[in-house]
């Protein structure tokens, strides 16, 4: 037998699909129609069960999930109105035929290894395939048990792959109840009466051969349960697995190609739910995981690259405009240049949220990928675990690090001389007196060009800092093309350094500041996302293998 759903009633568009199917049952569940078609959805039902009542009962046990007269099970969705029906036919001719081809081919050709287990099939025309094989107790079966499949259609191929671990884990548990629950009936019917004995002693005939078989119905998933109401807990399964399967996976709208933030920020988000579900399957349910409390902060802030400024408390940097305002021009410009170069950028200080807000304005100047934050931390934490780090105005700074070339501090200190109690984000800088420091005696007076441009934006009083906003965008997609470009000559392809020269001299990166540029260059490949490098590689390859084939 087979339960099958599906969320709209067109037969242009054929949805998703349940069925659990064995040799010989049939039977249907279908999510239909919205509630504005209610009252004729149950009419239908009606009519339905009345005009196929003789045709069901002409049926066995083992071809009938539910009774003759049994007009079939209806649960409404209060929130999208979708009713989720269940009955023993299709209602579509085009649907009973794509249902009936995916439950042959499900317990026939297609198999898995061990006969038992997930697979996936299907194709454009007749529909997409998830199937889950199992077998079931019976003490009259030959080999004392049966198969049946638990079986999902979807027209969407990419949807129904991105379901099969959401499949996966809830199919299992249902299968392992009917087994559970049919496995209780197996041994209590073999207790009263062994059937292999049975088998054994009987006398085998091509006469009455016949007759054995015809004695020996199949029967119905019902009776090898013993579970009254099964049919009606797996329209009410099925209908949860329908409805959580379609609301758990969204569709965002892009304009044009994804940016490279974007593509480092759902692989991020991602891998933080991957861990987070290991960390809950290891953990077995009982106590959480005890981290670090800069691990704690590091996870907190792996998606946080854009924290809204309004939600930090007591004053703060509101743009980059304002933090150079309140630093100083050829500070902000020392400070901005270690960002870009990849250097690790230290503020120690008592006010966190004020920390937190100028590595918020001072992480738009680079992509997401470069940015590795530690928001605020009782310890020192090293490079390679963040470039971005708030530290608590007692913490010490070890002696390799205030000594590296590749490292920036900003100390703030209170300014005793205010004795405002009240003091606004525009007058931060007489709250507080900022003191930068760093062990690098490059300068940076020349490049990148990057810094050069944007500082060029910030002096600009008549643009505003939205405008100033928009225009570094621009700036780092600019840069952003030109790391992509590098990376696939260099990296990539593995050209020579007289060749990469030539390259840079194309991109613009050459000239006065041309050391700033390209380890700007170089520390922003760090930044390029996975998909993208995975992309460039393939397509490599794919070239390569091309001229022999």
């Amino acid at each position: 037998m087979h339960f099958s759903g599906f969320r709209r009633s067109q037969l242009d568009s054929l949805p998703s699909s349940w069925h659990i199917v064995s040799h010989n049952k049939v039977g249907v569940a279908t999510p239909g129609d919205r509630d504005r078609d209610g009252d004729r959805e149950g009419e239908g039902l009606t009519m339905r069960a009345n005009s196929s009542a003789s045709q069901r009962g002409e049926m066995c046990e083992g071809c009938r999930s539910l009774p003759a007269s049994h007009p079939g099970f209806v649960s409404i969705d209060d929130e999208t109105g979708i009713r989720f029906l269940s009955h023993q036919h299709p209602r579509q001719p085009q649907l009973f035929s794509v249902v009936r081809q995916a439950c042959v081919r499900s317990l026939s050709c297609e198999v898995c290894p061990g006969r038992e287990g997930p697979i996936f099939f299907g194709d454009e025309q007749h529909g997409f395939v998830f199937s889950h094989t199992f077998f079931i107790k019976d003490s009259l079966a030959r080999g004392f048990q049966r198969w049946y499949s638990i079986v999902m259609v979807a027209m969407d191929r990419i949807y129904l792959i991105n379901s099969w671990p959401f499949l996966l884990r809830h199919l299992r548990l249902t299968i392992q109840s009917l087994q559970s629950t049919a496995l209780k009936v197996f041994d209590s019917e073999q207790g009263v009466c062994p059937q292999r004995a049975v088998r054994m002693n009987s006398v085998f005939s091509p006469a009455v051969f016949p007759h054995q078989r015809s004695g020996n119905a199949a029967r119905s998933l019902t009776s090898l349960t013993q579970h009254p109401n099964l049919w009606a807990s797996l329209h009410s399964s099925f209908s949860w697995l329908l409805k959580a399967c379609g609301s758990r996976l969204t569709e965002k709208l892009l304009e044009g190609a994804p940016t490279e933030d974007t593509l480092v920020l759902i692989e991020r988000q991602t891998e933080q739910e991957e861990e987070m579900r290991c960390c809950e399957g290891e953990d077995g349910g009982g106590s959480k995981p005890q981290r670090h409390p800069s691990e704690s902060l590091l996870v907190h802030d792996f998606l946080s690259e854009e924290t809204n400024l309004d939600d930090l408390p007591g004053p703060k940097f509101r743009s980059l405009r304002h933090l150079r305002q309140v630093l100083g021009a050829a500070e902000f410009r020392q400070l901005a240049w270690h960002v870009l170069m990849g250097n690790q950028v230290i503020w120690r200080g008592a006010d966190p949220g004020m920390i937190q807000s100028a590595f918020t304005v001072l992480k738009s100047l680079l992509p997401v990928g470069c940015v590795r934050s530690v928001p605020y931390s009782g310890q020192y934490e090293e490079a390679y675990k963040c470039n971005f780090l708030g530290l608590s105005p007692d913490v010490p700074i070890p002696a390799h690090v205030s000594s590296s070339e590749f490292s920036v501090l900003v100390d703030i200190s209170p300014d005793k001389s205010c004795q405002s109690s009240v003091v606004s984000d525009e007058d931060i800088c007489s709250l507080y007196q900022f003191s930068i420091s760093s062990a690098s005696t490059q300068p940076t007076d020349r490049g990148p060009t990057l810094l050069n441009k944007l500082e060029v934006a910030l002096s600009n009083e008549n643009l505003s800092v939205d405008v100033v906003s928009h225009c570094l965008l621009c700036l780092k997609e600019e840069w952003m093309n030109k790391v992509k470009v590098l990376f696939k000559f260099s990296k990539v392809d593995g050209r020579g350094r007289e060749d990469t020269q030539k390259v840079l001299v194309h991109l613009g990166a050459t000239g006065p500041g041309e050391e700033d540029n390209v380890r700007l260059l170089k520390f922003w490949m760090t930044g390029l996302s996975k998909t993208y490098k995975s992309h460039l590689m393939t397509a490599v390859r794919g070239g390569e293998r091309s001229p022999s084939q």
